[in-house]
C-alpha cells in the first residue's frame, strides 16, 4: 500500500502506519494547543519506521515545548478515547471547525475523524481524512518525538515514533 502519505509493504506494516497516521492527528492538535492556531499542516509522510509531519511555524521548538507536545499526545493515548468518524458534505465539515490540509483536494462528501471522549464529549482532535485509523487511542502506544528541524522558511518538521 502506498497512498503517497502512507507506505506499507504488508499487513504488519499497515498496522504500524495506521497507528502512526492516527498519531499525526493528535500531533497536529498538540502543536496547535502548544504553539497556537497559526500552526497548519504543510505535509506528512508515514512509513513503518516513523511519521514525518511538516507544519507552519517560524522558529525552533524549545525542549519544554517538545515535552509539552509529547505529554499531551500521551495523555490522550492514556485516556483511551474513541477514534471515530462521520461522513458529511465538505462545506459542512469545514464549518464544524475540523482541520484539513489546505493543499489537498477533497471529494464532495468527506470523513471527519475525531478523537473524542464519548462520556464527557471532550474532543481532542477533529480532521478531514480518508486514511486508516485505530479504533481507540490506547492502541497507539507511547508517542516520542525523535527530531525537530527546519525544512524551509516558516516550515518545521517533526519526526516521531510510537513505541
Amino acid at each position: 500500500m502506498d497512498t503517497g502519505e502512507l507506505k506499507a509493504a504488508n499487513e504488519e506494516e499497515l498496522k504500524i502506519v495506521t497507528r502512526l497516521h492516527t498519531a499525526t492527528h493528535l500531533l497536529q492538535s498538540a502543536l496547535r494547543k502548544t504553539l497556537g492556531d497559526t500552526v497548519h499542516q504543510a505535509g506528512s509522510d508515514i512509513t513503518a519506521e516513523r511519521l514525518r509531519f511538516d507544519f507552519t511555524f517560524d522558529r525552533k521548538l524549545t525542549p519544554e515545548e517538545i515535552k509539552e507536545i509529547e505529554d499531551w499526545v500521551n495523555m490522550v493515548v492514556q485516556k483511551d478515547v474513541s477514534m471515530g468518524y462521520k461522513e458529511m458534505p465538505y462545506e459542512e465539515a469545514i464549518k464544524t471547525g475540523a482541520l484539513y490540509f489546505e493543499k489537498e483536494k477533497y471529494p464532495a462528501v468527506v470523513k471527519v475523524y475525531s478523537a473524542a471522549d464519548l462520556k464527557t464529549g471532550e474532543v481532542f482532535s477533529k480532521e478531514l481524512c480518508g486514511g486508516p485509523h485505530v479504533s481507540r487511542t490506547s492502541e497507539l502506544g507511547r508517542f516520542k518525538i525523535t527530531k525537530e528541524e527546519s525544512v524551509g522558511a516558516g516550515v518545521r518538521r517533526i519526526r516521531a515514533i510510537v513505541e
